[in-house]
Protein backbone atom coordinates (compact mmCIF):
# COMPACT_ATOMS: atom_id res chain seq x y z
CA UNK A 1 0.00 0.00 0.00
CA UNK A 2 1.49 3.34 -1.09
CA UNK A 3 1.44 5.84 1.77
CA UNK A 4 1.23 8.95 -0.42
CA UNK A 5 -0.82 9.84 -3.47
CA UNK A 6 2.22 11.23 -5.31
CA UNK A 7 5.66 12.75 -4.73
CA UNK A 8 4.19 16.25 -4.41
CA UNK A 9 3.00 15.48 -0.89
CA UNK A 10 6.51 14.98 0.53
CA UNK A 11 8.54 17.56 -1.37
CA UNK A 12 10.31 20.26 0.60
CA UNK A 13 8.20 23.28 1.62
CA UNK A 14 10.65 25.58 -0.19
CA UNK A 15 10.26 23.65 -3.45
CA UNK A 16 6.47 23.66 -3.13
CA UNK A 17 6.33 27.40 -2.52
CA UNK A 18 8.67 28.10 -5.44
CA UNK A 19 6.54 26.06 -7.86
CA UNK A 20 3.32 27.73 -6.69
CA UNK A 21 4.79 31.21 -7.08
CA UNK A 22 6.14 30.33 -10.53
CA UNK A 23 2.61 29.36 -11.57
CA UNK A 24 0.98 32.58 -10.37
CA UNK A 25 1.98 34.89 -13.28
CA UNK A 26 0.71 32.35 -15.82
CA UNK A 27 -2.59 32.14 -13.99
CA UNK A 28 -2.98 35.91 -13.83
CA UNK A 29 -2.34 36.05 -17.56
CA UNK A 30 -5.05 33.45 -18.17
CA UNK A 31 -7.47 35.34 -15.93
CA UNK A 32 -6.85 38.55 -17.89
CA UNK A 33 -7.93 36.70 -21.05
CA UNK A 34 -11.40 36.03 -19.63
CA UNK A 35 -14.24 38.47 -20.15
CA UNK A 36 -15.14 38.28 -16.49
CA UNK A 37 -11.76 39.34 -15.09
CA UNK A 38 -10.26 41.47 -17.90
CA UNK A 39 -11.54 44.75 -16.47
CA UNK A 40 -10.74 43.71 -12.90
CA UNK A 41 -7.10 43.06 -13.84
CA UNK A 42 -6.69 45.74 -16.53
CA UNK A 43 -3.85 47.50 -14.72
CA UNK A 44 -2.09 44.36 -13.57
CA UNK A 45 1.10 43.05 -15.19
CA UNK A 46 1.03 39.23 -14.80
CA UNK A 47 4.80 39.02 -14.37
CA UNK A 48 4.59 41.21 -11.29
CA UNK A 49 2.37 38.71 -9.46
CA UNK A 50 5.02 36.22 -8.39
CA UNK A 51 4.79 36.38 -4.60
CA UNK A 52 2.18 36.13 -1.89
CA UNK A 53 2.65 39.81 -1.11
CA UNK A 54 1.86 40.72 -4.73
CA UNK A 55 -1.08 38.32 -4.83
CA UNK A 56 -2.54 40.00 -1.72
CA UNK A 57 -2.79 43.26 -3.68
CA UNK A 58 -5.30 41.77 -6.13
CA UNK A 59 -9.04 42.14 -5.44
CA UNK A 60 -10.97 39.38 -3.70
CA UNK A 61 -13.93 37.73 -5.45
CA UNK A 62 -16.75 36.72 -3.08
CA UNK A 63 -19.67 34.38 -3.65
CA UNK A 64 -22.01 37.35 -3.91
CA UNK A 65 -19.76 38.84 -6.60
CA UNK A 66 -19.75 35.52 -8.43
CA UNK A 67 -23.55 35.29 -8.40
CA UNK A 68 -23.86 38.86 -9.71
CA UNK A 69 -21.33 38.22 -12.48
CA UNK A 70 -23.08 35.02 -13.52
CA UNK A 71 -26.48 36.72 -13.57
CA UNK A 72 -25.10 39.42 -15.86
CA UNK A 73 -22.94 37.15 -18.01
CA UNK A 74 -24.35 33.62 -17.91
CA UNK A 75 -23.53 30.92 -17.34
CA UNK A 76 -20.15 31.35 -15.58
CA UNK A 77 -19.72 35.11 -15.32
CA UNK A 78 -17.11 35.11 -18.06
CA UNK A 79 -14.59 33.37 -15.82
CA UNK A 80 -14.41 30.04 -17.63
CA UNK A 81 -11.91 29.71 -20.50
CA UNK A 82 -13.56 26.67 -22.05
CA UNK A 83 -16.51 27.00 -24.46
CA UNK A 84 -19.62 25.02 -23.49
CA UNK A 85 -18.81 22.35 -26.08
CA UNK A 86 -15.56 21.55 -24.27
CA UNK A 87 -17.26 20.94 -20.93
CA UNK A 88 -18.27 17.58 -19.53
CA UNK A 89 -21.01 18.81 -17.20
CA UNK A 90 -22.64 22.05 -16.09
CA UNK A 91 -23.94 22.36 -12.53
CA UNK A 92 -26.27 24.78 -10.76
CA UNK A 93 -25.80 24.81 -6.99
CA UNK A 94 -28.02 26.64 -4.48
CA UNK A 95 -27.49 30.40 -4.60
CA UNK A 96 -27.76 29.92 -7.52
CA UNK A 97 -24.14 29.49 -8.59
CA UNK A 98 -23.12 27.76 -11.82
CA UNK A 99 -20.05 25.51 -11.88
CA UNK A 100 -18.26 24.04 -14.91
CA UNK A 101 -16.63 20.63 -15.20
CA UNK A 102 -13.91 20.28 -17.81
CA UNK A 103 -12.70 17.01 -19.30
CA UNK A 104 -9.57 16.55 -17.21
CA UNK A 105 -9.75 13.41 -15.01
CA UNK A 106 -10.36 14.08 -11.31
CA UNK A 107 -11.33 17.62 -12.25
CA UNK A 108 -11.75 18.80 -8.62
CA UNK A 109 -8.56 17.01 -7.39
CA UNK A 110 -10.46 15.05 -4.71
CA UNK A 111 -8.53 11.80 -5.29
CA UNK A 112 -5.76 13.05 -3.02
CA UNK A 113 -8.23 13.28 -0.12
CA UNK A 114 -9.74 9.83 -0.72
CA UNK A 115 -6.27 8.30 -0.95
CA UNK A 116 -5.31 9.89 2.37
CA UNK A 117 -8.50 8.40 3.84
CA UNK A 118 -7.27 4.92 2.90
CA UNK A 119 -9.12 4.28 -0.37
CA UNK A 120 -7.16 2.09 -2.77
CA UNK A 121 -7.66 0.57 -6.22
CA UNK A 122 -10.31 -2.12 -6.19
CA UNK A 123 -12.16 -0.79 -3.12
CA UNK A 124 -15.86 -0.55 -3.89
CA UNK A 125 -17.23 2.82 -2.77
CA UNK A 126 -20.82 3.76 -1.94
CA UNK A 127 -21.05 7.41 -3.03
CA UNK A 128 -23.88 9.14 -1.15
CA UNK A 129 -23.14 12.67 -2.31
CA UNK A 130 -25.76 14.30 -4.50
CA UNK A 131 -25.54 13.77 -8.24
CA UNK A 132 -28.46 16.16 -8.80
CA UNK A 133 -27.52 19.67 -10.05
CA UNK A 134 -24.69 20.10 -7.52
CA UNK A 135 -21.24 18.67 -8.40
CA UNK A 136 -20.49 16.91 -5.09
CA UNK A 137 -21.44 13.47 -6.43
CA UNK A 138 -19.20 13.82 -9.47
CA UNK A 139 -16.38 15.34 -7.41
CA UNK A 140 -16.06 12.12 -5.41
CA UNK A 141 -17.06 9.87 -8.31
CA UNK A 142 -14.17 11.23 -10.38
CA UNK A 143 -11.82 10.93 -7.42
CA UNK A 144 -12.70 7.27 -6.91
CA UNK A 145 -12.22 6.60 -10.63
CA UNK A 146 -8.76 8.20 -10.51
CA UNK A 147 -7.75 5.82 -7.72
CA UNK A 148 -9.35 2.80 -9.42
CA UNK A 149 -12.34 2.33 -7.09
CA UNK A 150 -15.64 1.04 -8.52
CA UNK A 151 -18.49 3.33 -7.45
CA UNK A 152 -22.08 2.67 -6.41
CA UNK A 153 -23.80 5.98 -7.30
CA UNK A 154 -26.15 5.98 -4.33
CA UNK A 155 -26.83 9.70 -4.16
CA UNK A 156 -28.73 11.18 -1.24
CA UNK A 157 -31.60 9.73 0.79
CA UNK A 158 -33.29 6.37 0.06
CA UNK A 159 -31.84 4.78 3.18
CA UNK A 160 -33.36 1.36 2.53
CA UNK A 161 -31.93 1.28 -0.99
CA UNK A 162 -28.50 2.28 0.33
CA UNK A 163 -28.60 -0.62 2.78
CA UNK A 164 -29.64 -3.04 0.04
CA UNK A 165 -26.74 -1.81 -2.13
CA UNK A 166 -24.32 -2.43 0.76
CA UNK A 167 -25.77 -5.91 1.28
CA UNK A 168 -25.41 -6.84 -2.39
CA UNK A 169 -22.12 -5.19 -3.35
CA UNK A 170 -20.26 -5.20 0.00
CA UNK A 171 -18.52 -1.83 -0.46
CA UNK A 172 -15.46 -1.13 1.66
CA UNK A 173 -15.81 2.64 1.56
CA UNK A 174 -18.42 5.33 2.08
CA UNK A 175 -18.31 8.80 0.56
CA UNK A 176 -20.89 11.37 1.62
CA UNK A 177 -21.82 13.85 4.30
CA UNK A 178 -20.65 12.97 7.82
CA UNK A 179 -24.11 12.47 9.30
CA UNK A 180 -25.77 10.43 6.55
CA UNK A 181 -23.51 7.46 7.24
CA UNK A 182 -24.89 7.37 10.80
CA UNK A 183 -28.45 7.41 9.44
CA UNK A 184 -27.65 4.41 7.24
CA UNK A 185 -25.88 2.53 10.04
CA UNK A 186 -28.67 3.20 12.55
CA UNK A 187 -31.29 1.99 10.08
CA UNK A 188 -29.25 -1.14 9.44
CA UNK A 189 -29.09 -1.75 13.20
CA UNK A 190 -32.89 -1.46 13.41
CA UNK A 191 -33.49 -3.93 10.59
CA UNK A 192 -30.64 -6.32 11.37
CA UNK A 193 -29.00 -5.73 7.98
CA UNK A 194 -25.32 -6.57 7.66
CA UNK A 195 -23.40 -3.46 6.63
CA UNK A 196 -20.13 -4.52 8.23
CA UNK A 197 -18.27 -4.29 4.91
CA UNK A 198 -17.98 -0.51 5.38
CA UNK A 199 -14.55 -0.01 6.98
CA UNK A 200 -13.59 3.50 5.92
CA UNK A 201 -15.19 6.77 4.97
CA UNK A 202 -14.25 9.93 3.13
CA UNK A 203 -16.68 12.64 4.19
CA UNK A 204 -17.25 16.29 3.38
CA UNK A 205 -19.97 18.83 2.85
CA UNK A 206 -20.06 19.61 6.58
CA UNK A 207 -18.03 19.24 9.73
CA UNK A 208 -17.33 15.80 11.19
CA UNK A 209 -18.37 16.69 14.73
CA UNK A 210 -16.55 15.02 17.66
CA UNK A 211 -19.48 12.83 18.88
CA UNK A 212 -19.92 11.40 15.40
CA UNK A 213 -16.21 10.74 14.92
CA UNK A 214 -16.14 8.92 18.26
CA UNK A 215 -19.10 6.73 17.27
CA UNK A 216 -17.51 5.75 13.95
CA UNK A 217 -14.25 4.91 15.72
CA UNK A 218 -16.14 2.68 18.15
CA UNK A 219 -17.77 0.90 15.21
CA UNK A 220 -14.34 0.25 13.69
CA UNK A 221 -14.91 2.60 10.73
CA UNK A 222 -12.00 4.94 9.96
CA UNK A 223 -13.63 8.17 8.79
CA UNK A 224 -11.57 11.15 7.65
CA UNK A 225 -12.88 14.41 6.32
CA UNK A 226 -11.96 16.70 3.46
CA UNK A 227 -12.77 20.36 2.94
CA UNK A 228 -13.63 21.73 -0.46
CA UNK A 229 -16.21 23.72 -2.37
CA UNK A 230 -18.04 23.30 -5.65
CA UNK A 231 -16.31 26.47 -6.89
CA UNK A 232 -12.67 25.46 -6.33
CA UNK A 233 -12.68 21.73 -5.54
CA UNK A 234 -10.41 20.28 -2.85
CA UNK A 235 -8.91 22.80 -0.43
CA UNK A 236 -7.63 20.59 2.41
CA UNK A 237 -7.93 17.08 3.78
CA UNK A 238 -7.25 14.97 6.85
CA UNK A 239 -4.65 12.22 7.00
CA UNK A 240 -4.37 9.33 9.42
CA UNK A 241 -2.57 11.70 11.82
CA UNK A 242 -5.83 13.62 12.37
CA UNK A 243 -3.90 16.76 13.25
CA UNK A 244 -5.43 19.56 11.25
CA UNK A 245 -6.17 19.48 7.53
CA UNK A 246 -3.41 19.43 4.91
CA UNK A 247 -3.67 21.89 2.03
CA UNK A 248 -4.05 20.59 -1.50
CA UNK A 249 -0.92 20.75 -3.66
CA UNK A 250 -2.40 22.63 -6.65
CA UNK A 251 -3.90 25.79 -5.15
CA UNK A 252 -2.68 28.86 -3.28
CA UNK A 253 -4.47 29.42 0.02
CA UNK A 254 -4.50 32.63 2.07
CA UNK A 255 -6.19 33.32 5.41
CA UNK A 256 -7.43 36.92 5.40
CA UNK A 257 -9.22 39.23 7.80
CA UNK A 258 -12.96 38.67 7.18
CA UNK A 259 -14.47 41.28 4.88
CA UNK A 260 -11.05 42.31 3.56
CA UNK A 261 -8.28 40.86 1.42
CA UNK A 262 -5.57 41.38 4.04
CA UNK A 263 -3.71 38.24 5.15
CA UNK A 264 -3.60 37.60 8.90
CA UNK A 265 -0.62 36.23 10.90
CA UNK A 266 -0.20 32.46 11.23
CA UNK A 267 -2.54 31.06 13.84
CA UNK A 268 -5.08 33.89 13.66
CA UNK A 269 -8.57 32.89 12.56
CA UNK A 270 -9.65 34.45 9.27
CA UNK A 271 -11.44 33.77 6.00
CA UNK A 272 -10.13 31.13 3.59
CA UNK A 273 -9.23 32.62 0.19
CA UNK A 274 -8.25 30.31 -2.68
CA UNK A 275 -6.47 30.96 -5.97
CA UNK A 276 -6.97 28.19 -8.51
CA UNK A 277 -4.00 27.11 -10.64
CA UNK A 278 -6.40 25.73 -13.23
CA UNK A 279 -6.06 26.47 -16.95
CA UNK A 280 -9.80 26.02 -17.54
CA UNK A 281 -11.11 28.16 -14.69
CA UNK A 282 -8.52 30.74 -13.58
CA UNK A 283 -10.31 32.00 -10.48
CA UNK A 284 -8.09 34.38 -8.48
CA UNK A 285 -8.49 35.07 -4.75
CA UNK A 286 -11.90 33.47 -4.32
CA UNK A 287 -13.19 34.12 -0.80
CA UNK A 288 -14.97 31.01 0.39
CA UNK A 289 -16.71 32.68 3.35
CA UNK A 290 -15.32 29.91 5.60
CA UNK A 291 -13.22 30.58 8.68
CA UNK A 292 -10.01 28.73 9.54
CA UNK A 293 -6.45 29.35 10.70
CA UNK A 294 -3.01 28.18 9.64
CA UNK A 295 -1.24 25.71 11.92
CA UNK A 296 2.50 25.72 12.69
CA UNK A 297 4.77 22.80 11.82
CA UNK A 298 4.15 19.73 9.70
CA UNK A 299 1.82 16.79 9.94
CA UNK A 300 3.20 13.68 11.71
CA UNK A 301 2.05 11.63 8.70
CA UNK A 302 5.02 12.88 6.67
CA UNK A 303 3.13 15.18 4.31
CA UNK A 304 4.89 18.52 4.18
CA UNK A 305 2.19 20.91 2.94
CA UNK A 306 0.90 23.61 5.29
CA UNK A 307 -2.10 22.75 7.46
CA UNK A 308 -5.22 24.58 8.55
CA UNK A 309 -7.28 23.90 11.66
CA UNK A 310 -10.27 22.83 9.62
CA UNK A 311 -13.65 24.46 9.21
CA UNK A 312 -14.27 26.92 12.08
CA UNK A 313 -17.53 28.50 10.95
CA UNK A 314 -18.58 31.21 8.51
CA UNK A 315 -17.28 34.72 8.04
CA UNK A 316 -20.85 35.66 7.18
CA UNK A 317 -24.06 34.01 8.39
CA UNK A 318 -24.18 31.64 5.45
CA UNK A 319 -23.78 28.09 6.75
CA UNK A 320 -23.81 24.49 5.59
CA UNK A 321 -26.44 22.06 6.87
CA UNK A 322 -26.42 18.40 5.85
CA UNK A 323 -24.11 19.25 2.98
CA UNK A 324 -26.17 22.16 1.61
CA UNK A 325 -25.41 25.87 2.02
CA UNK A 326 -28.17 28.04 3.45
CA UNK A 327 -27.91 31.80 2.92
CA UNK A 328 -29.72 34.55 4.84
CA UNK A 329 -31.15 35.72 1.52
CA UNK A 330 -32.92 32.37 1.17
CA UNK A 331 -34.48 32.82 4.61
CA UNK A 332 -35.72 36.24 3.48
CA UNK A 333 -37.35 34.68 0.41
CA UNK A 334 -39.15 32.17 2.62
CA UNK A 335 -40.32 35.03 4.85
CA UNK A 336 -41.68 36.99 1.88
CA UNK A 337 -44.05 34.13 1.03
CA UNK A 338 -45.61 34.10 4.49
CA UNK A 339 -46.98 37.53 5.50
CA UNK A 340 -48.28 36.04 8.76
CA UNK A 341 -44.65 35.79 9.95
CA UNK A 342 -42.92 38.84 11.40
CA UNK A 343 -39.33 37.62 11.69
CA UNK A 344 -37.48 34.35 11.11
CA UNK A 345 -34.35 32.90 12.65
CA UNK A 346 -32.74 29.59 11.64
CA UNK A 347 -31.15 27.98 14.69
CA UNK A 348 -28.73 25.16 13.86
CA UNK A 349 -28.00 22.70 16.67
CA UNK A 350 -26.63 19.17 16.52
CA UNK A 351 -27.88 16.05 18.22
CA UNK A 352 -25.37 13.23 18.47
CA UNK A 353 -23.39 14.65 15.57
CA UNK A 354 -26.47 15.07 13.36
CA UNK A 355 -27.50 18.55 12.20
CA UNK A 356 -30.79 19.59 13.81
CA UNK A 357 -32.00 22.89 12.29
CA UNK A 358 -35.08 24.68 13.67
CA UNK A 359 -36.71 27.63 11.90
CA UNK A 360 -38.14 29.92 14.55
CA UNK A 361 -40.94 32.16 13.29
CA UNK A 362 -42.50 35.09 15.10
CA UNK A 363 -46.25 35.26 14.51
CA UNK A 364 -49.33 36.69 16.12
CA UNK A 365 -51.52 34.03 14.57
CA UNK A 366 -52.30 32.31 11.32
CA UNK A 367 -53.83 29.20 9.79
CA UNK A 368 -53.52 25.89 11.64
CA UNK A 369 -51.20 24.48 9.00
CA UNK A 370 -48.88 27.51 9.02
CA UNK A 371 -45.90 25.57 10.39
CA UNK A 372 -46.29 22.87 7.74
CA UNK A 373 -46.66 25.48 5.01
CA UNK A 374 -43.50 27.30 6.13
CA UNK A 375 -41.60 24.01 6.30
CA UNK A 376 -42.67 23.25 2.74
CA UNK A 377 -41.56 26.66 1.50
CA UNK A 378 -38.21 26.26 3.23
CA UNK A 379 -37.73 22.80 1.71
CA UNK A 380 -38.51 24.18 -1.76
CA UNK A 381 -36.16 27.16 -1.37
CA UNK A 382 -33.25 25.54 0.51
CA UNK A 383 -33.60 21.86 -0.50
CA UNK A 384 -33.62 20.85 3.17
CA UNK A 385 -36.15 19.63 5.69
CA UNK A 386 -36.40 21.72 8.82
CA UNK A 387 -38.48 21.77 11.98
CA UNK A 388 -40.60 24.92 12.30
CA UNK A 389 -41.26 26.50 15.69
CA UNK A 390 -43.89 29.26 15.92
CA UNK A 391 -43.00 31.77 18.65
CA UNK A 392 -44.63 34.94 20.00
CA UNK A 393 -44.13 38.21 18.16
CA UNK A 394 -41.14 40.11 19.55
CA UNK A 395 -39.62 37.09 21.29
CA UNK A 396 -36.59 36.56 19.03
CA UNK A 397 -33.37 38.39 19.99
CA UNK A 398 -32.89 41.68 18.17
CA UNK A 399 -29.23 41.01 17.34
CA UNK A 400 -29.28 40.99 13.56
CA UNK A 401 -28.82 37.22 13.31
CA UNK A 402 -30.85 35.40 10.68
CA UNK A 403 -28.86 32.17 11.00
CA UNK A 404 -27.62 31.17 14.46
CA UNK A 405 -25.16 28.27 14.19
CA UNK A 406 -24.82 26.70 17.65
CA UNK A 407 -22.98 23.52 16.66
CA UNK A 408 -19.80 22.59 18.54
CA UNK A 409 -17.02 22.10 16.00
CA UNK A 410 -14.55 20.87 18.60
Amino acid sequence: MTAYFDALETRSPDEREARLMEALPRQVARARETAGQAALLSGVEPGDIASREALAELPVIRKGDLMERQAGMPPFGGLNRLPDGKLTRLFLSPGPIAEPQGRRPDYWRMARALHAAGFRAGDIVLNCFSYHFTPAGMMFDGAAAAIGCPVIPGGTGQTESQIEAIRRFRPVGYAGTPDFLKIVLDKADETGADVSSIRRGGVGGGALLPPLRKEYDERGIAVLQSYGTADVGLIAYESEAREGMILDEEIVVEIVRPGTGTPVPEGEVGEVVVTLLDEDYPLLRFATGDLSAMMPGRSPCGRTAPRIRGWLGRADQRTKIRGMFVDPAQIDRVLERHPEIGRMRLVVNEEGGIDAPVLQCETGGGPEDLADAVAGTFRSECKLRVAVELVDAGSLPNDGKIIDDRRDYG
